[in-house]
């Protein structure tokens, strides 16, 4: 079983700047992942030729269950408004988070996040060199599954948070506590911006797989995670192999997790 985190950064290279869907297929192809969560999803936007991002990825795959959720109607940095859960369709540009499964899916749930009430001053790069930017946060939206596995049913989940520190526990606490609430054994696949341990230590959740990811030329922090709950952890397989693959697009790296009952395999903790 391989599970996988991606922050797409909208499908763009770092190299040309630009959105080439073949590319962004052929790269997701290559992750062979049964399960991806994926996040800064475009769907519809003009920056990423209109496509459906979550789509190709689904495709690549050969995935049959595909579920993009918008957190906000329009494009980030420009102009948007919260989307709701009557906002999955329309010809509005959305962005969001998406899960991909090549197991059938019993069940799906989605739960919202609510943005940060105040502006953050953000790290960005710029001519001059980096400096710091208020920004305005955006809502977030988690996005659930139960799932028919080899190993039974599993609750995997997948969601970005915020990049205001404190706010971004928060939204973790409202995630654990969402996904208590369906069957496990229980995986959250997710961009936190959370780096290295913090995770584990404010969820109390099992750390699957311990790379950096992020930037993604040269990774030095890691703020994708793969998390299990330590309830029902004992009926999940062990950690043969975790890999941070180098792709042709997007600031992050992928992390992705190959889980197999074998002697002698990595447990991280």
């Amino acid at each position: 079983m391989r599970l996988g985190t991606f922050n797409l950064m909208n499908g763009r290279s770092l190299a040309d700047g630009l959105v080439d869907t073949d590319r962004v297929h052929a790269a997701i192809a290559g992750l062979d992942a049964d399960v991806l969560g994926l996040q800064e999803v475009d769907r519809g936007q003009h920056r990423s030729g209109h496509a459906d991002l979550a789509g190709i990825a689904a495709d690549a795959l050969g995935a049959p269950e595909v579920l993009f959720v918008p957190a906000v109607v329009g494009t980030p940095g420009e102009g948007f408004r919260v989307a709701t859960d009557a906002d999955q369709g329309g010809a509005d540009p959305h962005y969001g988070v998406a899960l991909v499964s090549r197991y059938p899916v019993v069940e799906w749930r989605i739960t919202r996040l609510p943005a940060a009430p105040l502006r953050s001053p953000i790290l960005v790069g710029s001519i001059g060199g980096p400096g710091f930017m208020l920004l305005d946060d955006e809502p977030r939206v988690m996005i659930a599954a139960v799932l028919e596995t080899p190993i039974g049913r599993v609750t995997v989940a997948t969601t970005h948070l915020s990049f205001v520190p404190g706010w971004n526990v928060r939204q973790l606490q409202l995630v654990r506590r969402a996904m208590r609430a369906m069957p496990a054994p229980r995986v959250l696949l997710a961009d936190l911006n959370l780096p290295g341990g913090l995770p584990r230590l404010f969820s109390g959740w099992h750390r699957l797989a311990g790379l950096p990811t992020y930037p993604s030329p040269a990774p030095r922090v890691q703020f994708d995670h793969v998390l299990a709950d330590r309830r029902g952890l004992h009926r999940l397989p062990r950690v043969l192999q975790v890999a941070n693959p180098v792709m042709p697009f997007s600031d992050h790296r992928p992390l992705i997790v190959t889980l197999r009952d074998r002697p002698g395999t990595l447990k991280i903790d």
